[in-house]
């Protein structure tokens, strides 16, 4: 039985700003997980993303693309699909915008347009996009971002009820099905694998990080992270550059 679960957001969170995990988080995992304390990482990346992740930390328990897929000791839990009605509707709709779509499995992503913030966004992310308008049409899609900077009501009005959208960041909005999100994803997770009563902490920075702090029993924002981050948490610890995965541990006493 596990003592805790930890869920990690990644980006500007468990990563440096060179999308690294820091040695001393490396090893603070390693300590929690000879004590019996779970690590999970809650990312809007997609597992396919992430493997070097997992790999170098020992994670094997993900939600993922805010909560549209999920997995526990590396066996998949749930996978949403976004419809193909839906997803034939927002490729109209963001094509009339000017907008590019980055459409996603598990196993891999297409672009249906590139532009300046496309590029700039996947050198970030260190991915290579191929541009493939048609791709979507035959793949289980279950996540997709929306590139625009200031569009964030009018894609929210016009698939109200169908799709969620938050911003990930200046140049994109992560969209999912309507009620997916990190939150539901980490329900689903302790549901499934029927982890009720452990108590449970969460790591994050940003605006996809809200919800998660609403469902986990302690929320930590990084020294980093936005302001409404940091309204929401429990204990707000140093940056994501200067160890603050290690003191925010150390805190609460998951590790010495």
């Amino acid at each position: 039985m596990y003592q805790a679960i930890v869920f990690f957001d990644l980006d500007s969170t468990l990563f440096d700003d060179d999308k690294n995990v820091l040695p001393a988080s490396i090893a603070a995992i390693h300590e929690m997980q000879q004590h019996h304390i779970l690590p999970v990482i809650a990312t809007g990346r997609n597992i396919f993303e992430i493997q070097y992740v997992l790999d170098a930390t020992g994670i094997d328990s993900v939600v993922g693309a805010n909560g549209s897929y999920v997995q526990l000791e590396g066996k998949r839990l749930t996978a949403s699909v976004i419809d193909q009605q839906t997803l034939n509707d927002i490729t109209a709709f963001a094509s009339e915008q000017g907008d590019p779509l980055a459409y996603y499995t598990s196993q891999g992503f297409r672009l249906s347009q590139a532009n300046a913030d496309t590029t700039e966004n996947f050198q970030l992310l260190r991915l290579h996009p191929v541009v493939d308008a048609e791709w979507y049409q035959d793949q289980e899609i279950n996540f997709l971002n929306v590139f625009n900077r200031d569009k964030d009501q009018a894609y929210q009005a016009k698939f109200a009820g169908k799709l969620d959208l938050v911003r990930n960041n200046p140049r994109c909005l992560d969209t999912m099905i309507h009620g997916v999100s990190k939150q539901s994803g980490i329900r689903t997770l302790i549901d499934k694998a029927g982890l009720q009563g452990i108590k449970t902490y969460a790591f994050g920075d940003g605006y996809n990080d809200l919800q998660m702090f609403d469902e986990v029993d302690v929320p930590i924002s990084m020294g980093n992270g936005v302001p409404e981050a940091k309204a929401k948490a429990a204990y707000v610890t140093t940056t994501n550059t200067t160890d603050g995965i290690v003191h925010g541990l150390r805190h609460f006493g998951l590790i010495k």
